[in-house]
This record gives structure tokens, C-alpha cells and sequence, in this order.
């Protein structure tokens, strides 16, 4: 199972989303061809209601805390309760642009 597949299965399994979308950003990065470790998630559950971003994702870090702890570098979290996910109308803010670099280098990845 590839690193996406299990990351989508244990969201989807621990929050039971609303809306739950996930994008394989790291060919952006300074990374090896059809690497997986920058995502992007943008992540709506009845979970988030009454509390704050901070504990919203630290409750997705527990969630996928074995695929940090290995293949995953970066995720851009984007997490709303449905009403935020209503009031924003489906539109989560993108990525920015990777900087370029390598660790190598002192740059970002």
C-alpha cells in the first residue's frame, strides 16, 4: 500500500470526514522521482467542532504519527469543522512554492 493510500485510510478512518482531499505535493520538492513525502490535506470532520487549529492538528499528527515518524517530511494541513467548510465554500488555500534547496544546501525541501 503506497504511503498516500494509508495516510488517506487512517484520516478517513479516525475523523470520518465530511470532505476529505489529499495531494502527493512532494514532485515540487527537492526530492527523487514519485517520492511520498509531502502532503497536502485538507481535512473536514464533525471531530473539529469547538476546537482550535492547534488541537486540530495535533490530533492528525496522532493520527498518522507512524508515517511522520517515517516516509513523511512536510504535511500542509487545511482542517475545518463543516459549518467553516460551508462558510469558506469548498475553497482551501493552496500550498506555496517550494523554495528550492536541499538540506545539503542549508535551503528548504
Amino acid at each position: 500500500m503506497s504511503v498516500q493510500d494509508r495516510i488517506h485510510e487512517r484520516l478517513a478512518a479516525t475523523f470520518a470526514p465530511v470532505h476529505l482531499e489529499l495531494e502527493n505535493e512532494s514532485h515540487s520538492h527537492s526530492v527523487p522521482p514519485n517520492s511520498e513525502t509531502h502532503f497536502r490535506v485538507v481535512l473536514v470532520s464533525d471531530a473539529f467542532s469547538g476546537k482550535r487549529p492547534v488541537a486540530r492538528h495535533q490530533a492528525v499528527y496522532a493520527a498518522l504519527a507512524e508515517e511522520l515518524a517515517g516516509p513523511v517530511h512536510a504535511l500542509a494541513l487545511h482542517t475545518y469543522d463543516p459549518a467553516e467548510w460551508r462558510e469558506r465554500q469548498g475553497e482551501s488555500p493552496a500550498s506555496p512554492a517550494c523554495l528550492g534547496g536541499s538540506k545539503a544546501e542549508g535551503g528548504a525541501v
